[in-house]
């Protein structure tokens, strides 16, 4: 465990890490010192630990994916945004980004958690990370946590809206049938135009011999899996008018 003076001088080094210079150091500092520290070295003059900033750093971090999920995803229902979002705010991801920025070495620990290599446990980084996004929105505001947030997680919302955008909605819309109606959907084309090397597919999904859903795409996958999205959209759209109390207009 490094000394505190070797910490404080670390901690411009980690704003440059962090691609933002904070006007109040004061917030980095209490968003790098785990409870481990506070808790065997309070009698010293310990500062606040990070948990605080933890429980809003976790708040901005879902609200920033929520909305860039929002815009970039405008076809895709709320149980595929759901599932996204879950992934890029998961511990092991948060883990991950906190150990590119290389911020388990800038954390302030206790004896305990330095023997078993605390600094390099998910949950230890992954609440440091969200402290940070926190220090930072408390420091310059949403716009400064935003740009943080897009541009560490850039490749981990790629790769996620890239893998699951995609699959899920044949996957969700299999899923629901399944659940709720103790049936499967069932994809047919019901048009094709455009050369051999361009071909464009138009296909409809029939739930119980009803369309809910036509999508159009340059493979057959492709047209399902739109055909599927509008289906749980059209689905959506019933339920909650199921669900409406009587009398809202």
């Amino acid at each position: 465990m490094f000394p505190r003076s070797q910490w404080m001088h670390n901690l411009p080094v980690l704003e440059e890490r962090l691609g933002y210079r904070f006007r109040s150091l004061e917030r980095l500092e209490e968003a790098t010192i785990h409870k481990s520290y506070t808790n065997e070295f309070r009698k010293g003059g310990a500062r606040r630990d990070n948990e605080r900033l933890e429980f809003l750093g976790d708040t901005v971090l879902g609200l920033v994916i929520a909305e860039h999920l929002m815009k970039t995803c405008p076809d895709s229902p709320e149980g595929v945004l759901s599932k996204l979002k879950g992934r890029i705010v998961s511990e092991p991801t948060l883990a991950q980004v906190a150990r590119n920025l290389g911020l388990g070495s800038f954390l302030l620990i206790g004896r305990g958690e330095e023997i078993t290599q605390g600094r390099e446990k998910n949950s230890i980084l992954s609440d440091a990370l969200e402290a940070v996004i926190a220090a930072i929105y408390q420091d310059g505001g949403l716009e400064a946590a935003r740009n943080f947030v897009l541009r560490e997680f850039r490749e981990v919302i790629e790769g996620a809206s890239k893998t699951d955008t995609i699959a899920d909605h044949k996957t969700e819309l299999q899923e629901y049938c399944q659940r709720e109606l103790e049936t499967l959907p069932k994809y047919k084309i019901t048009g094709q135009s455009g050369p051999d090397h361009q071909k464009v597919f138009d296909v409809a999904v029939l739930i119980r011999e009803s369309i809910w859903g036509e999508g159009q795409g340059h493979s057959k996958k492709e047209a399902e899996q739109k055909a599927a999205a509008v289906a749980l959209e059209r689905i959506a759209r019933t339920t909650k008018d199921v669900h409406q109390p009587s009398g809202t207009t």
